[in-house]
């Protein structure tokens, strides 16, 4: 694939922003207190009290005041989605923001470019022909490998249709749309070649967060942390990105490489992410434009803040899905459109304007 690059009119210039330790301080402050809050919401009433106390049992080897099955629903049930639903929305929105950065693009994002739907269509592949290797839990790179590849295509398709029809948000966006459709319309065609898969494949297209235990966290786990250090290492130089290629390449910095790294790395967060919690859209849209207008534009503090606005946003997000409709659970990628359907409308209007 040819090196990819910046497509915007107008490219997203970083502008001074907050102290970045300050800002990861009180992030990671509020994602405490709402994976702490999240814990506490539930069928089963835990108390707030017990919980803290079951916490620092588990920590110091004090007594614990939890009945043995009450802690089975802490730490086998809830932790665990809370943990899922922290790796997930961190790798969702970090992705969206390398994404906005790579290609200059505000509007840029995994479900907009076709990553996700890619990764769903090889994910939906790997279900329905190759079942044992999708539910094994030995094969820990099957599903993550194999929606990595899609995603990769899926943003590879839309930058090449995007770069053959022109430049400007509008192209790089109806691209996204088009391929985003065909590779949809293909993983449709997959899903009735095996019937007995739709149930599980339709309820993975939807989005959700319900695990097996811990085994998709750690599924998920090394994809996102690998993600997120890169990404998070090479802010600087997408802020150098900003200033145009060639005055990138004067300093030092090879738009070409950076650009595909940074690719890579936001493809195989999203492929992490897609694998074990489905299609999720709008996180990559949200939360960066949050940050961006909170925080300046540079995205040495974009992109690490993202990571941590992204695990908020999702967390909340599943105390809706799980609580709105309860007992009953409504889809969390039905949460996150509610959500982002009408933020992603402003920012195509903001975009427009600018230009």
């Amino acid at each position: 694939m040819a090196e990819p690059q910046a497509g915007a009119t107008r490219p997203i210039r970083p502008r001074a922003g907050s102290a970045r330790p300050v800002v990861l301080l009180a992030g990671a402050v509020v994602l405490l207190a709402v994976m702490l809050g999240s814990t506490l919401i539930g069928a089963a009433d835990l108390g707030v009290g017990n919980v803290l106390a079951e916490i620092g049992a588990q920590l110091t080897g004090g007594h614990s005041p939890l009945t043995a099955q009450q802690a089975a629903i802490l730490w086998e049930l809830r932790v665990p989605r809370i943990v899922l639903a922290v790796l997930v929305g961190a790798a969702l929105a970090g992705s969206g923001a390398a994404y906005q950065g790579v290609f200059g693009n505000p509007l840029a994002d995994p479900y907009l470019l076709g990553a996700a739907a890619g990764a769903g269509l090889t994910t939906t592949i790997m279900v329905v022909f190759f079942p044992s290797l999708a539910t094994n839990s030995g094969a820990i790179g099957a599903l993550p490998a194999a929606a990595f590849v899609g995603a990769i295509g899926g943003v590879g398709l839309t930058w090449a249709l995007g770069r053959s029809a022109g430049r400007g948000t509008a192209t790089l966006v109806l691209a996204g749309v088009a391929v985003t459709a065909f590779l949809t319309a293909a993983q449709t065609f997959v899903q009735q070649l095996n019937t007995q898969t739709l149930q599980r494949v339709y309820a993975w297209v939807l989005g959700g967060l319900a695990t097996t235990g811990w085994h998709d966290v750690l599924l998920a786990l090394p994809y996102t942390v690998l993600g997120a250090v890169v990404l998070t290492g090479y802010g600087r130089l997408l802020d150098v990105l900003t200033l145009g290629d060639d005055e990138a390449t004067a300093l030092g910095v090879r738009p070409g490489r950076v650009r595909l790294v940074v690719l890579a790395a936001a493809s195989l967060a999203t492929a992490g992410a897609v694998a074990v919690s489905g299609l999720i859209g709008f996180v990559g849209i949200v939360v960066p434009h949050i940050v961006r207008r909170c925080f300046g534009g540079s995205y040495r503090c974009v992109v690490p803040v993202s990571l941590i606005g992204g695990a908020i946003f999702l967390v909340l997000a599943d105390v809706v899905a799980r609580t709105v409709l309860a007992p009953a659970e409504l889809p969390i990628g039905v949460v996150t459109a509610f959500a982002g359907a009408p933020f992603f409308l402003f920012v195509l209007r903001a975009t427009r304007t600018q230009r």
